[in-house]
């Protein structure tokens, strides 16, 4: 059984959800083989043949970051190679993509899956609720699978080195895609601070209860050699800037310690930071969900626990 990978990559930069779907497509234990699709992508195929059995590059500029040519092209190489199951990220190009290919094509697809696994059928796992429960969904029987998988859920550190080869192939697309066209992309502003160059991040949720409330959090933050960060209502509230947020919708980081502070867990913040070395969270609820991906937690109001911590912090540092 063969998995195709479909590999994501920006501006001459391969993305770090296309690792991730390596590392997914890997655990399946069968014949990893990665869709490489896009103008000049040579350099970056020998990034990706580490990790895979096979890379499939088809190069050419008429593809130049057009969803529905990527689509297009994925289509034929699925109808020709019949891989079991299609991993790709659920990701704004992904969900774009993956849906488009499972209704030219007639397949199943699973959407922001967080676990994969072969029990019979293919089996899927998805957060439903909030983020408060895990549900496990078998697959119709179906020659091929379409599945999305959520960015941060499939650790790359977990990848194993292949080594395999590069097979080049011809371009399906025969002529230019008019009805579609990439335009560029538009950055955001950059801010006054970068969150996911952090080392420590002290982030902020609705258990702060009001915006007076910050100038606490600054203050451990500060003392702490950190930046301060937030969950999206913080954002939504206007009392910290979007360059601030950490989620599916702000940013993704990677610290050394990311601190909770009154931050239930919405899967939605929890993919944005549960890359991060130590977690330790704070919330009054015991059954937040952020306690699930912590390796620390405090059940208490932020409001008591934040003045405390920066008491011991500045007793210890004299």
């Amino acid at each position: 059984m063969a998995v195709f990978v479909f590999i994501e990559h920006r501006e001459g930069k391969l993305m770090d959800i296309s690792f991730e779907a390596l590392s997914a497509a890997q655990k399946l234990n069968d014949e990893v083989i990665a869709v490489l699709s896009g103008e000049n992508v040579g350099d970056l195929a020998e990034k990706v043949v580490k990790y895979a059995d096979k890379v499939i590059v088809v190069d050419d500029p008429k593809i130049d970051t057009n969803n529905e040519a990527y689509t297009r092209v994925l289509d034929e190489l699925i109808k020709k190679e019949m891989p079991k199951v299609v991993i790709m990220g659920h990701t704004s190009m992904g969900m774009d993509i993956a849906p488009a290919v499972a209704i030219d094509l007639g397949l199943p697809i699973a959407t922001d899956v967080v676990k994969i696994s072969k029990d019979g059928n293919i089996k899927v796992t998805r957060s439903i609720h909030n983020g408060k429960v895990l549900a496990d969904y078998y697959l119709k029987d179906a020659e091929t699978y379409i599945i999305t998988i959520r960015t941060g859920e499939f650790s790359a550190e977990e990848l194993s080195e292949k080594n395999g080869k590069i097979e080049r192939v011809d371009s399906p697309l025969k002529e230019e895609i008019t009805n579609k066209k990439f335009v560029g992309f538009v950055q955001p502003e950059v801010g006054g601070v970068d969150i996911t160059q952090a080392d420590i991040l002290v982030s902020v949720g609705r258990g702060i209860k009001d915006k007076e409330n910050i100038p606490l959090v600054e203050e451990l933050a500060k003392i702490m050699g950190g930046v301060l960060s937030c969950s999206r209502p913080i954002v939504d509230y206007g009392w910290l800037p979007k360059e601030r947020q950490v989620g599916t919708s702000g940013k993704t980081v990677k610290p050394k310690l990311y601190l909770a502070l009154g931050i239930s867990g919405a899967f939605q913040h929890v993919a944005g930071m549960k890359g991060a070395n130590m977690i330790v969270a704070v919330n009054k609820d015991p059954k937040a969900p952020i306690f699930s991906v912590a390796q620390y937690g405090i059940v208490d109001d932020v409001l008591k626990v934040i003045p405390a911590l920066t008491q011991k912090i500045k007793e210890i540092k004299g």
